[in-house]
């Protein structure tokens, strides 16, 4: 089978890759053509376009580069159509990829499969209509993602478990403990680490950092404070946010860091669900300048109760979220003291951790993924077959 997969940012080469690697185990035919990167190219196939040519967010990014988009989004099609694959595979960046499902729908026989949903849950939930007309299959990553396509729009999804469950895991697998010789190659003491996570974009370090190391110094000299960097920020860039505070800054260490981290402050995102499984307790923090009007603009915005993944995916609050005006130093210190060791509820969030792993299940998304996409594929394939030879009898 010919599969075309596009991926539109570094979260989604990742999970790209680990699909395709799968995909092969199924199909020993299996061909491919992708937008994506590194980590997709590494499996084989043709690179048609580096997923950084496209990798603009935000309104005035994507509409400075809007040209860019739309020439990418016209090549894409175009090689579609050349290479006529048996599908196309959608992950996530949904700006893109659904307009490609729309693309395929419209002009096409090829069908389009979706790993890994779009958040509609959380806003733009109208974009049901188009996930129903265009996209044939959705496999989904969160558990709670089942009952909102299934029981509120009636659109059935394939749940094939989180691919954050298989790198953290495979990440263990791979890395024996030895908190001694990290500490000695980081030029760490032997005091309890407290980890910080302020976000991947220069916006989320300029809110939330200064505040988190704050918090943090508040826990004492007892612990020591360590700062998981962000690809592609750099030492300069933190530096002004550091000034005074003895923060040792880590590159490419998050989940050594977290691996051996005593408690978190994190700001929102992927990273509260890896801080999670690597039974970590944490303070999600997202301070925004807007401040109240933020918070009551979320009101009426987000569909969801939560923000961070790990109460989403445990449906109760596990862990506390400080969010816009809520998010003040004096806030952030009294809940990270409550999970220290000792702390009134540092037990009660692990337990829910526990809660949130049971319903994310077992490492083998991608493998899921790829079987039950193999098994549509070549359902259908012979459904055709079977159709040409009764049409010829």
């Amino acid at each position: 089978m010919k599969y075309y997969l596009i991926a539109g940012e570094a979260s989604g080469d990742l999970h790209g890759s680990h699909l395709m690697a799968a995909l092969k185990k199924e199909d020993a035919q299996a061909q491919f053509r992708f937008f994506g990167g590194e980590q997709m190219q590494a499996q084989g196939g043709t690179l048609v376009s580096h997923y950084k040519n496209l990798a603009y967010m935000g309104f005035i990014d994507v509409a400075l580069h809007l040209r860019t988009i739309l020439k990418g989004m016209k090549r894409c099609k175009e090689d579609i159509v050349a290479w006529n694959p048996d599908v196309v595979i959608l992950v996530d960046y949904p700006g893109f990829n659904l307009k490609i499902a729309r693309f395929l729908h419209d002009n096409t026989r090829i069908p389009a499969f979706y790993y890994i949903s779009p958040k509609i849950w959380a806003w733009k939930e109208g974009r049901i209509k188009d996930i129903r007309r265009n996209v044939s299959q959705m496999f989904s990553i969160l558990p709670f993602e089942v009952d909102f396509y299934e029981k509120k729009h009636h659109y059935p999804i394939h749940y094939v478990g989180n691919p954050t469950v298989d790198e953290v895991d495979a990440f263990l697998k791979a890395n024996p403990a030895d908190a001694e010789g990290f500490r000695r190659a980081a030029d760490l003491d032997n005091r309890p680490i407290i980890a910080l996570l302020a976000g991947s974009r220069k916006q989320e370090i300029r809110n939330n950092l200064p505040r988190m190391v704050k918090a943090a110094s508040s826990a004492g000299y007892e612990y020591q404070m360590v700062l998981a960097a962000a690809p592609g920020i750099s030492d300069d860039y933190y530096a002004q946010y550091l000034k005074g505070a003895h923060v040792k800054v880590l590159h490419n260490q998050t989940y050594p860091i977290l691996r051996y981290a005593t408690a978190a402050l994190v700001t929102s995102g992927t990273a509260t669900l890896e801080t999670a499984l690597f039974r970590v307790p944490q303070v999600v923090c997202y301070y925004m300048k807007t401040g109240r009007f933020a918070s009551l603009i979320r009101k009426f915005m987000l569909k969801i109760p939560y923000i961070s993944l790990v109460n989403l995916v445990a449906d109760q609050e596990v862990v506390p979220e400080l969010v816009a005006h809520e998010m003040t130093v004096k806030n952030t210190r009294k809940f990270l003291l409550s999970i220290l060791p000792g702390g009134e509820a540092r037990d009660k969030q692990l337990a829910g951790y526990d809660l949130m792993a049971q319903r994310l299940g077992d490492p083998g998304a991608a493998k899921r993924a790829a079987r039950e996409m193999c098994k549509v594929l070549f359902d259908k394939k012979n459904e055709n077959v079977q159709c040409s030879m009764f049409n010829v009898q």
